[in-house]
């Protein structure tokens, strides 16, 4: 299906141009054809057998008149404007709609149109001693001619039909599906849907990540929201498509409708890279949720994206500090938690006593006497940018279970090496 007419984008012609004098001949049959056309619709489709003398009947009339007028139009001069009749046709599909009746019952009216005025160019034809290569280069012009005009209705029909107030959010749904696939969906797709419920196609969208107070779900669009919003709330993981950015207004309409959420911002990206954006605010809130990022009623993803690559793989993070720290592993919880802020510390001052004292807000002694702690028990690996590297990205990854607890048989030297476990004290 397509929903996009090109007014005045000509179809090329089946055939090679029709002789100019058709429209000579045909123009005089005119006014009687579209009077025919009308009564064989009445009398062969029981759905428009009532009076058209109202407003209704005068769109039916003007359709047929609108139609064969254009198609001899376009033989004296093919470049001349659809635009006019394809208005004409596409708003009659959308009142077939309103008026309650089926798609079959529209395209059975342009096949009697084409019946009927094939009939009557038939009868033209031979009066007017016109070749058989001409009549059917005539027959296949009138048939791509009505067939293009149906699909126009079709569109305004199934247009109409989105618009109705369940379907539109349906379609609505569809659409913001659309934008989050994986792989991204084709442009043409997007705009041909977003067209059918009159959505304007952004060049950039921003999401948004919902979670409910309670858990319990927003209703499922909610009155308060924007009518460009693209809205999913009833679902395990509520989310919101914006169009451009989300502006300081537009937040502040979305904490009103969606009142006790707390909202989780993409960044704002091109719409191919939406579902890219909605699962970094998504990952915002589970951080929150973890006490990694704080739990504010908004929060934006673009302001801790380094947070979010590095606690991107949870499986992978957990094994890296593992793996880093277990040497602290038979320290007590107060223990490891002293040593690893003394040793975040000494990563982001670069080792100087007196600003690491003033950020842990202790005496510098007790940083030194920390440093030799943190030195027995990670030795030359302090000393090693890959590991220090390692060992910042594993401590920025923010809260992780502890103590720091490993199998007791995997820590203790065995009996035959001799060693001794370190013992540790507070300064």
């Amino acid at each position: 299906m397509s929903v996009e007419r090109g007014f005045d984008q000509a179809a090329p012609p089946p055939t090679a141009a029709l002789p100019r004098k058709l429209a000579d001949i045909l123009r005089p049959e005119l006014a009687s054809l579209a009077a025919e056309i009308v009564e064989e619709i009445r009398a062969t489709i029981p759905a428009y057998a009532r009076p058209l003398d109202g407003p209704y009947g005068k769109s039916i009339r003007a359709g047929v008149e609108y139609a064969i007028t254009l198609f001899v139009a376009q033989i004296a001069d093919p470049t001349v404007s659809k635009e006019q009749s394809h208005e004409v046709h596409h708003r009659l599909g959308q009142n077939e709609m309103r008026e309650g009746r089926s798609l079959d019952t529209l395209q059975s009216a342009y096949r009697v149109g084409a019946r009927v005025s094939w009939r009557r160019i038939m009868r033209v034809g031979r009066r007017s001693g016109l070749s058989s290569a001409v009549m059917s280069q005539l027959a296949d012009a009138m048939l791509a001619f009505m067939d293009e005009l149906a699909s126009v209705a079709l569109d305004g029909y199934l247009e109409a039909k989105a618009r109705t107030a369940g379907a539109l959010d349906t379609w609505r749904r569809k659409l913001l599906h659309l934008l989050l696939e994986t792989p991204p969906a084709s442009p043409k797709a997007i705009a041909e849907l977003a067209q059918l419920i009159g959505w304007p196609v952004p060049v950039d969208a921003t999401p948004v990540a919902v979670h409910p107070a309670g858990g319990v779900a927003p209703a499922r669009r909610h009155a308060g929201l924007d009518a460009d919003v693209l809205a999913e709330l009833d679902t395990a993981d509520p989310k919101l498509v914006v169009p451009g950015e989300l502006s300081g207004p537009r937040l502040a309409a979305l904490q009103v409708a969606l009142p006790d959420c707390r909202l989780a911002i993409g960044p704002c990206v091109p719409l191919a890279s939406v579902a890219d954006s909605l699962r970094w605010a998504r990952n915002s809130l589970q951080l929150a949720e973890r006490g990694v990022l704080a739990a504010r009623p908004v929060l934006r993803a673009e302001e801790h994206l380094a947070t979010l690559l590095v606690n991107s793989d949870t499986g992978l993070v957990g094994t890296l500090r593992h793996r880093l720290f277990a040497p602290l592993a038979e320290m007590t919880g107060k223990q490891q938690e002293r040593l690893l802020e003394t040793l975040r510390a000494w990563l982001d001052s670069q080792g100087n006593v007196v600003e690491i004292a003033e950020r842990l807000g202790v005496h510098p002694q007790t940083v030194r006497y920390r440093m030799r702690q943190l030195q027995a028990t990670f030795g030359e690996s302090l000393k090693d940018p890959a590991a220090r590297f390692e060992m910042e990205l594993a401590l920025r990854a923010g809260a992780a279970p502890m103590p720091l607890r490993f199998p007791v048989s995997e820590l203790l030297p065995s009996p035959r090496s001799g060693g001794s476990r370190p013992q540790w004290t507070s300064p």
